[in-house]
């Protein structure tokens, strides 16, 4: 049966009277905007003549479009727009496109009308959700809205309810994946007052008239406004490093160079080492700012050398506390460039005064193309920092071979003969080229108009099918009256009949012609109770939970615990960038097993397609999915990617560090992380009580230290949030010392505790490395034994004889499950030492040989890493 509508209670703040903001309902719209001025005005704000025009706007029940330009102060009429709703009794929405400014607008909107008054859903996490005011992403609000869930009273079947919903970042109304999220609660809330954000919106017209038709307001646009701090753009033939130089000693800086690719950001930073970017004072004192932190190896020694000379980089494959750090660096003052990708236009706090732009071509992961006005006005409205600059810049390189032809040409100056001897340098082939003409169209060109991208999806039908009312004639009309062109075969229309009849086959719904049913009562209704947040955090965690009943209870502990592990890891989008990587390896193995088996050319291609990366349980979960599909097939909108990451990490001992290491992906260790942070996050969440064995707790609490020791801040905010949100269960709303409180473990940099604080998460961290050796020595890898214990005196050539005598009397060396048992495992602690001696399971069973390591607890606290020194592989 379809679950009842929820129960709304009228909305009530505990907003003080003495609050600048708190107005009295009833309060016309002059005497409200007085109010909001006076607010303004008390913490030092001038408010712009358009700040001024929205807010009138907003005050006054209008919709109000506000596509002004970055740093123009959108957020400031957002806050008139929350005033305005909390003084007529209606509730508020914030939504944005990612969890992390949804969080960050919670404290701030917390901070202006207390934390009673403030609640977040984000999907996986729920705080004071009963708030007027409540922050969430878009897709939160279309799947309240699909359900019906924001009517006037809890008999509606209308989300008919007075609400205002301020939507930031509007423009990804356009996103082909997500855009239909921003879409859906303008075509179903005819009660709300929307107030849309964005710098790049276009031509808003048919979307504004659309407004109006279904709600009867009328529509401010409010845009082409005069940019606090107007932008100087220029075309330059020049080499980029000496367009830096100048920018540099012209006091043009902070200089942001913005690139496509992570790689080529990297490049272009180590490159700039040679160029002057800081003075002595300056270096010292980014040393001085650098003091206490922590940069691991690899990327984190690159970054460390790269900020001491003034120069950042910044991309999405960072780890976040070094995004973080180059971006506190910035506001500080003390980087003077920073190479990196177009996250500048994804909201990103750094103040910039340049711009630079080493293309106007992309990969947006189809193909190369030229960028979008949007693209390019919304990564260029970063220049110019208000309050600090007067203008900002945008500078746009001319390509490559443009640049060398034109420096040739300089060169031969007035001789022509010179110059008809020049070879002029062409574009590379397949390279998307640009010119001036380029630049000039983006730079004059108005953002594109949105485009609608409206689908129907499974999640979307069902969200229907449990709202009161007839499913049937309200998914006819979302779908017909939605932003979409007319078509006279609607492929949305058959796309819904499709999903429907999949569900009606599944048992998920049942249809009762309309002879049989009363007046009133729809001929359509949902047989099953579908969770209100199955398709908004993890999709696949219902799936997940099942398929964990499916696992043998009679394996051996620390194996099952290994197999719930990769059931959650299927049902986890993986890091791409690993995955590649294993099957690259893979692959590799392969060829070599196959070239020393005698296999041809052509008999080796077509066998090496059929390698990928490891997928352990894949059988098992795949047929499983296909049966569970049959019975749900919402989840055919995703995919099953059974996969070993989390898994080899354990198996193997390896490290953050070896991991990204073996791999190769130290530009992208910040995506590894956030997937480890993602796998952590599902285990909690997902895996129930009579499964959280103590082989699986030990997991978790291994993968809880790995993520804290790399970077504590995901895993912070989350274990922040969530558990302000279990304090607030039982309570109307947060206190304003629990918010601060969460809001200081938000933002907590400090360093994360000792490496071996944690004895249970490191005995695992032990246990693999102990076991890591084991694996190699049943492959008789010497070499890579060598390589892990050079260090200590144990060469390959010692591994080789110590193990000598093992294989004149046994044939192999157990890895299975049997072999990790707990029991052929010994730690015994001596101090801050640890000897540890694992036991070889051998074919017999006579478990006579053992492998004895020595841990130094105070080295494994300063390598925040497992610290191995062999002592003995004998037998007793």
């Amino acid at each position: 049966m379809p679950s009842p509508a929820p129960t709304r209670a009228p909305v009530t703040t505990t907003l003080s009277p003495a609050h600048p903001l708190a107005l009295a309902r009833g309060t016309s719209p002059d005497d409200a905007y007085e109010a909001f001025e006076a607010y303004a005005v008390d913490r030092g704000l001038t408010l712009y003549p358009h700040q001024e025009e929205a807010a009138l706007a907003v005050l006054g029940g209008e919709h109000v479009v506000l596509a002004t330009p970055t740093g123009s102060g959108k957020s400031l009429v957002a806050i008139a727009a929350h005033a305005a709703a909390l003084a007529r009794g209606a509730r508020t929405f914030y939504t944005a496109p990612v969890k992390a400014l949804v969080s960050e607008k919670f404290f701030d909107l917390a901070a202006v009308f207390g934390a009673a008054n403030v609640g977040m859903v984000t999907g996986d996490i729920s705080i004071n959700p009963g708030a007027p005011v409540i922050c969430c992403t878009a897709e939160i609000l279309a799947a309240q809205t699909l359900r019906g869930q924001l009517g006037a009273t809890p008999a509606s079947t209308e989300n008919d309810a007075d609400l205002v919903v301020v939507a930031d970042e509007f423009h990804f109304y356009a996103d082909p994946q997500r855009g239909a999220a921003w879409q859906i609660p303008l075509l179903d809330l005819p009660g709300a007052q929307f107030v849309l954000l964005s710098a790049t919106l276009g031509d808003m017209t048919s979307i504004t008239q659309d407004l109006t038709r279904r709600t009867g307001r009328e529509c401010q646009v409010i845009a082409n406004t005069e940019r606090p701090v107007p932008l100087h753009f220029a075309y330059s033939l020049d080499p980029l490093t000496e367009v830096i130089e100048e920018l540099l000693t012209t006091r043009r800086a902070p200089v942001y160079v913005v690139h496509f690719t992570q790689a080529a950001a990297l490049e272009r930073a180590q490159a700039l080492t040679s160029v002057q970017v800081t003075t002595r004072p300056q270096r010292e004192a980014i040393a001085e700012a650098l003091s206490g932190e922590r940069f691991a190896g690899g990327f984190g020694t690159t970054l460390s050398r790269l900020l001491r000379l003034g120069i950042g980089v910044h991309h999405a494959g960072m780890l976040p506390r070094y995004r973080r750090l180059v971006e506190r660096l910035v506001q500080a003052g003390h980087l003077r460039v920073v190479c990196g990708t177009d996250t500048l236009g994804v909201g990103v706090n750094m103040p910039i005064r340049t711009v630079v732009f080493t293309s106007l071509t992309k990969y947006d992961g189809v193909r190369s193309r030229h960028l979008t006005a949007r693209e390019f006005h919304q990564i260029a409205g970063r220049a110019g920092r208000a309050g600090f600059d007067t203008v900002g810049d945008v500078v746009v390189q001319a390509p490559d071979h443009v640049v060398e032809n034109a420096k040739a040409l300089a060169k031969a100056g007035d001789d022509e003969r010179k110059r008809r001897k020049i070879v002029r340098k062409k574009a590379p082939d397949g390279h998307v080229n640009w010119t001036d003409k380029t630049f000039e169209r983006l730079r004059d060109s108005e953002p594109e108009p949105l485009t609608s991208q409206f689908h129907v999806t499974h999640a979307m039908v069902l969200g229907v099918l449990a709202r009161p009312g007839d499913p049937v004639a309200r998914m006819t009309r979302l779908v017909l009256d939605s932003h979409e062109p007319h078509r006279a075969a609607d492929p949305h229309l058959r796309r819904a009949v499709g999903i429907y009849r999949s569900l009606r086959s599944a048992g998920l719904v049942q249809h009762t012609p309309r002879q049989y049913v009363r007046d009133g009562e729809p001929t359509v209704t949902l047989e099953a109770d579908m969770p209100d947040d199955f398709a908004l955090n993890s999709p696949l965690s219902p799936f997940a939970l099942a398929a964990l009943e499916l696992l043998d209870p009679e394996a051996e502990p620390f194996t099952r615990a290994l197999e719930v592990v990769s059931v959650i890891e299927a049902t986890t989008p993986g890091p791409r960038p690993v995955l590649m990587a294993q099957q690259h390896a893979a692959r590799g193995d392969a060829i070599g097993q196959m070239k020393a088996d005698g296999l041809e050319y052509e008999e080796r291609m077509e066998l090496l397609d059929e390698i990928t990366y490891p997928q352990p349980l894949q059988e098992l979960l795949a047929g499983a999915f296909e049966i569970y599909a049959r019975a749900n097939p919402w989840v055919s909108d995703w995919e099953l990617e059974p996969k070993s990451v989390v898994r080899e990490m354990i198996e193997t001992g390896m490290t953050f560090s070896e991991l990204v290491s073996r791999y190769s992906v130290t530009r992208s260790e910040g995506v590894v992380l956030r997937y480890l942070t993602d796998v952590l996050r599902s285990m909690r969440q997902v895996i129930p009580t009579d499964l959280r064995t103590s082989e699986v707790e030990d997991v978790l609490t291994w993968l809880g230290e790995v993520v804290r020791q790399v970077d504590s801040s995901l895993l912070t905010e989350w274990e922040a949030l969530a558990g302000a949100a279990s304090d607030a269960v039982d309570a109307d709303g947060l206190t304003d010392a629990e918010l601060e409180a969460a809001e200081r473990r938000f933002g907590d940099s400090e360093t994360p505790p000792p490496f071996t604080a944690n004895e249970r998460a490191f005995r695992t961290a032990v246990r693999g490395a102990a076991f890591r050796r084991v694996e190699l020595l049943a492959r008789e890898q010497y070499a890579a034994l060598g390589a892990l214990d050079g260090g200590a005196g144990w060469d390959p050539q010692r591994w080789a004889d110590a193990l000598g005598p093992y294989w004149s009397e046994y044939d192999d060396i157990g890895t299975d499950g049997a072999a990790r048992s707990a029991s052929l495992l010994l730690i015994e602690p001596e101090g801050r030492t640890w000897y540890v001696t694992q036991i070889l399971e051998d074919p017999d069973g006579d478990h006579d040989w053992r492998l004895i390591l020595e841990i130094d607890l105070d080295a494994c606290d300063a390598a925040t890493e497992v610290v191995v020194r062999p002592l003995s592989l004998a037998q007793l």
